[in-house]
């Protein structure tokens, strides 16, 4: 087997504990200001922001570091408006056919529907793939491991990124979502995985009034025991 090639890891500031945790107690104040927005400003967002937010994403961790994601930013309105159509078709057929009694009673408190005009209002909607396989050098097709898990860690790393820049965004999983390897003519080999919304909140914004779990209820700690031999 060859040897891995290694590099010094680089950029790590030392820190004592204290300077740690005032560091982490600031990075949860300023994410538990973080609120899904379905109500957007039409004000534009340069491109330059979403190309930095993209590049915190790709920094993500991934499965044997086979970075098997594909984000596609759209800014344009043409394009916007057919994802809107296709997405609120998906949409009606969810809300009227397909979604459970409980799943509807559970969207119910935050007055969600089949109607997404967000789609078209924000200025940016980015497209997330991520791939089965990829090529490989030869030519073959390479399966990608834990594709799935890799482009969810890289997600939650842009909304965060996206958030600490000072953008709102929306989470959006129309099912099926194949339509978007359509119209954003991206290979079959890449499987829609979330439609993120992006841009300024609107004036007067209001959000759901709702609650996050406490720490106790959504974590556990096994430590060593103080008396421990």
């Amino acid at each position: 087997m060859e040897s891995t090639r290694t590099v010094p890891l680089q950029d790590r500031v030392d820190a004592d504990d204290e300077r740690i945790l005032n560091r982490a107690r600031q990075l949860h104040a300023e994410l538990s200001t973080r609120r899904t927005v379905r109500d957007y400003s039409p004000r534009p967002v340069p491109r330059e922001i979403i190309e930095e937010c993209l590049r915190a994403a790709g920094t993500a961790p991934s499965g044997a570091n086979q970075q098997p994601w594909h984000f596609v930013a759209i800014s344009d309105p043409a394009i916007k408006r057919r994802i809107r159509i296709a997405a609120e078709a998906e949409e009606r057929e969810f809300y009227e056919r397909r979604a459970p009694e409980e799943w509807l009673q559970a969207l119910a408190a935050l007055g969600t529907d089949e109607h997404k005009p967000f789609l078209e209002i924000a200025p940016w909607l980015i497209a997330i793939f991520y791939e089965r396989t990829g090529p490989m050098v030869d030519g073959r097709k390479a399966k990608r491991y834990y594709p799935h898990e890799s482009t969810g860690i890289a997600t939650g790393m842009l909304i965060a990124a996206l958030h600490k820049s000072g953008l709102a965004s929306l989470t959006h999983t129309p099912s099926p979502m194949a339509f978007l390897n359509e119209i954003l003519d991206r290979p079959k080999n890449e499987v829609p995985y979330l439609l993120l919304v992006v841009g300024h909140p609107a004036d007067g914004c209001r959000v759901p009034d709702i609650s996050r779990k406490t720490l106790q209820q959504f974590s556990t700690f096994v430590e060593a025991r103080q008396d421990a031999d």
